[in-house]
């Protein structure tokens, strides 16, 4: 009977807790200094903290019901990482229009320039019309410039900002125009800018091929988690022997065959893009 209150008073306790982190991480608060200077690391863990209780708290319920551990944290973590496992379209969707923004740009600049304006001059110019995908990293690479950066350092900052490997061909272009002043920049704007409309149409065809492959994925796991739950519900004497600790390791090993085929069909379905050539190393360099 101790065990069994214990047991209660522990399961209340993580409950409790979630609930609590879940209220934390929805709440509203104005960002101090420090916190807008780890905006990044913030808004990753308010994502955890939305995520982490909600599993937890699938993981507990599924636990108290069934009483077998290997479903429940299986459960959890499937609910913990539904979002990398059932997206990637709104991400795919966001890189696309970034390198829409980033074509529109090129043209944008290379117009500018043709009216015999220089790079520090034509960047500031064409940044508030830019594209809502690009505008933040061009308003922060004029700010720069209006601050007396020199203009290779703030490209690479730009750079760094957009964390594109389609943007680091055009801002290398600038970076060595910036250096050499050399002639001919105008056709390699438009060269680069015809580049990123091809590979922008190449990747919208990829991406709609693939859209049956992450609608496949879903299915496939709704189904599964259906399926299974109809089956703890309904009939759980068919799924008697899994109670023991062997039929714990049987389950174990089969959902970690159905993880191995879903993480299959999501790596299907994601993009993969070229690494970046063009990126601020650690000691503060250029590689």
């Amino acid at each position: 009977m101790s065990a069994q209150i214990l047991l209660l008073a522990l399961t209340g306790a993580l409950i409790g807790g979630g609930v609590l982190m879940l209220i934390w991480a929805m709440t509203a608060r104005e960002p101090d200094r420090e916190v807008a200077a780890s905006s990044g690391l913030v808004d990753g863990m308010r994502t955890l903290g939305t995520r982490l209780p909600i599993a937890v708290g699938v993981g507990l319920a599924v636990l108290l019901f069934t009483r077998w551990p290997v479903l429940a944290i299986a459960l959890g973590a499937l609910v913990f990482f539904a979002p990398m496992l059932m997206g990637g379209a709104a991400h795919e969707k966001q890189a696309m229009a970034r390198l829409e923004g980033l074509a529109a740009w090129t043209e944008s600049l290379r117009d500018t320039i043709a009216g015999a304006v220089g790079l520090e001059q034509a960047i500031p110019a064409t940044a508030y019309a830019a594209s809502p995908a690009i505008q933040p990293q061009l308003i922060a690479l004029s700010d720069r410039l209006r601050m007396r950066t020199p203009l290779p350092t703030a490209l690479q900052q730009f750079a760094d900002d957009l964390d594109d490997p389609s943007a680091d061909l055009v801002i290398a272009t600038l970076m060595l125009n910036a250096r050499l002043r050399g002639p001919g920049l105008r056709d390699v704007l438009s060269s680069l800018a015809d580049s990123a409309r091809e590979e922008l149409e190449m990747r919208r065809r990829v991406n709609a091929g693939r859209a049956s492959t992450r609608r496949s994925v879903q299915i496939v796991v709704g189904i599964t988690v259906v399926f299974v739950g109809g089956l703890i519900v309904f009939n759980r004497d068919y799924l008697a022997p899994y109670s023991t600790p062997a039929g714990q390791l049987v389950l174990l090993l089969i959902l970690g065959l159905f993880a191995l085929g879903f993480l299959w069909m999501r790596r299907l379905a994601v993009f993969e893009l070229p690494q970046r050539f063009l990126f601020t190393t650690a000691d503060g360099g250029r590689r």
